[in-house]
This record gives structure tokens, C-alpha cells and sequence, in this order.
């Protein structure tokens, strides 16, 4: 069994967007623009491969991201500086293989070096109780409700990424200069060394 995650390329945001539109309740389905727009924006918008066939995607944004969804809106008007995930998706024949734990960490390890908190909703009405103990076992606590225009309700969570108050004082306060791995995702080369 051979896994890839990689960041996302253009030319698959047809499967990716596909994909993202037969998850079922759990995933709001979207259109090509939207799509398109996510990967314009998105600091972290990656794809897995397991065996040579797209079995997943995870997309995150920061908060300068320029996203009209709800739940990234409700984060941004409550907290400074956070990495949001927007969506993640398995596809449904390679659930159980561990893809979504592979996102996890690769996500928590891009997050927890640049942003103090990770951030993420789960749909409670109708409940998706999969992603609320995938969520609730990794560390996520409950920080409030929000109800939908489409009348469901979801928990927004907030994971504290306890690596980034170290990494904000060595390098973002300190005199030694900032690694340029900490500098740089699939949107910039380089991110501004005054983000702290």
C-alpha cells in the first residue's frame, strides 16, 4: 500500500471537486468557481494518494484569506491568528486506512510551528459523531455553537497548538533568524517574519 500526500495541482481540482461534492451531510457541496477561489487562497490545500487513485484532500486557510464561509468568518471575528480547517474529505473507499490520520498530523506539523491555534467545525445537527470523536480525541474542545442559514447546527473547536508560544518566542521575538521552512507554504515562498 503506497500513500502520497502532496499539495493539490490544477489540473485536479475536477476530481478533487468531485470528490468534495459525493461526501455526503458531513461536506457542503460547492461549485467549480468555489473551488477554484479555495485554491487561490488556501495556506495548506493538500491531496492523498493511496495506491496511485485521489483518496482524500484536506484544505486550511489563515485568516487573511479572502472566504465568505460562516464558520471561517466566526473564527476570524473571535481569534487574531489561526489555521482553519475548511474541509477534509476521504473518499469513502479508503475510509478505515488511516488517511484522515495522515492529514491530521501532516496539518497539526504545518500548523503548530506558524499559527497559535487550529480550527475546525463539525456539523452536530444533523450529528456527525465520526468527525466529533476524530476532532474530540485529538485534542479539540468545543469554544461555541453557531446555526446555520440552512438550519443545522455546528461546534466550533479550537485546538492550541502547544509548540507555537516556543517558536513565537525563539523566532518571532527573539534575535535568531527565522528558518525558511517556517517561512513558506504552497501560497508564498516566503511568509512576512513579523507574523507572530
Amino acid at each position: 500500500m503506497s500513500l502520497i500526500l502532496r499539495d493539490v495541482e490544477a489540473h485536479e481540482l475536477d476530481a478533487v471537486l468531485a470528490l468534495n461534492n459525493a461526501a455526503g451531510p458531513g461536506i457542503i457541496p460547492i461549485d467549480r468557481e468555489r473551488m477554484a477561489h479555495l485554491f487561490k487562497i488556501a495556506r495548506y490545500f493538500r491531496v492523498a494518494y493511496l495506491n496511485q487513485e485521489l483518496a482524500g484532500f484536506l484544505i486550511a486557510l489563515t485568516p487573511e484569506a479572502d472566504y465568505d464561509s460562516p464558520n471561517f468568518l466566526w473564527f476570524k471575528a473571535r481569534t487574531p491568528d489561526f489555521l482553519y480547517i475548511d474541509r477534509i474529505v476521504i473518499d469513502s473507499r479508503f475510509r478505515r486506512h488511516g488517511v484522515g490520520r495522515v492529514f491530521y498530523a501532516d496539518v497539526l506539523s504545518f500548523a503548530e510551528v506558524r499559527y497559535p491555534e487550529l480550527t475546525c467545525e463539525v456539523f452536530i445537527e444533523p450529528r456527525d459523531d465520526v468527525s466529533l470523536v476524530f476532532f474530540g480525541t485529538n485534542g479539540f474542545q468545543e469554544v461555541g455553537q453557531q446555526l446555520l442559514t440552512n438550519g443545522r447546527r455546528v461546534s466550533m473547536m479550537i485546538k492550541e497548538m502547544k509548540a507555537y508560544p516556543f517558536v513565537r518566542e525563539r523566532y518571532h521575538s527573539g534575535d535568531e533568524p527565522v528558518p525558511s521552512f517556517l517561512l513558506q507554504d504552497r501560497l508564498s515562498a516566503t511568509r512576512d517574519p513579523s507574523h507572530a
